[in-house]
């Protein structure tokens, strides 16, 4: 009904309508969390601590598409690697963990809190997702929200935008870490599901979006992708790592993203 009512309503008047919500429920009401709480202000000393703490080295950026299941996973085992969303259901296939976890969508934090609170590594989890993680007092809050101005944090301890996919604030907190060169695996940028942009919808069956059908199996709410959205991310990232002497590389069997100098994934690493 709502989409109905926005699709009748001429795109001014909607603003003027729905501004003010959108304007408390998206970021203000965090905002006062924030300031009646020095949870997010300690975890924003953490930040500053880890900035330039991996200068001139690389990392591997994994990406949760059915491409990931293509490669030889073994050879990250001694990689710096940012796992993100629900990439923990495909660690015992690993046979190890990611250096490093990243989720910003509540969705997600809300119906994995449990598995989220197991994880051993840095966690990198949005501010929003502090009704769920709470407890946990070694989760690294970000300020990341999802609506406009569209920016690249290079200094993540400020507002993070999170460009409508995670992979997005992971190539933010690679760059504040002061990564040299980030390549991305396991980013397919293309899925079977269709629908408008960022509805949420339940999964009826097995996932065959991501790497296991239990990603977003039976009963898990998500949202419908924002390929357009994410690719206008993508480009502000290339342009950050560019203008700065580093690079983004893409590293993804088959994937459908354009944005990024592509490469082969096996070719990256040395053979004796």
């Amino acid at each position: 009904m709502i989409r109905r009512l926005k699709s009748l309503t001429p795109r001014p008047i909607w603003r003027v309508l729905t501004g003010p919500y959108w304007w408390w429920h998206n970021r203000a009401r965090h905002q006062f969390a924030a300031a009646i709480s020095d949870r997010l202000e300690e975890s924003q000393g953490v930040l500053r601590s880890m900035q330039g703490g991996h200068r001139g080295q690389r990392c591997f950026i994994l990406g949760n598409g059915p491409s990931l299941g293509n490669i030889d996973l073994s050879l990250l085992r001694n990689e710096v690697t940012f796992g993100m969303n629900r990439i923990y259901l495909l660690f015992g296939k690993m046979g190890f963990q990611t250096t490093y976890y990243v989720a910003v969508n509540t969705l997600v934090v809300e119906q994995s809190a449990q598995e989220i609170k197991s994880l051993s590594m840095p966690r990198f989890v949005t501010w929003r997702g502090r009704r769920w993680l709470g407890s946990d007092p070694d989760i690294i809050y970000l300020d990341s929200d999802y609506t406009g101005p569209a920016t690249f944090s290079g200094d993540v301890t400020g507002r993070v935008y999170e460009g409508s996919t995670v992979t997005y604030v992971a190539l933010q907190i690679a760059y504040h870490m002061g990564f040299e060169e980030v390549i991305l695996t396991g980013v397919d940028h293309s899925f079977s599901i269709q629908g408008p942009p960022n509805v949420t919808v339940v999964s009826r069956g097995d996932d065959r979006d991501h790497f296991s059908p239990d990603y977003f199996g039976e009963g898990f709410r998500w949202q419908l992708p924002d390929l357009e959205a994410s690719e206008h991310a993508y480009r502000m990232a290339h342009a950050a790592f560019e203008k700065d002497g580093r690079r983004v590389l893409d590293a993804t069997k088959g994937g459908k993203l354009t944005v990024f100098p592509k490469v082969d994934f096996d070719s990256l690493f040395a053979r004796t």
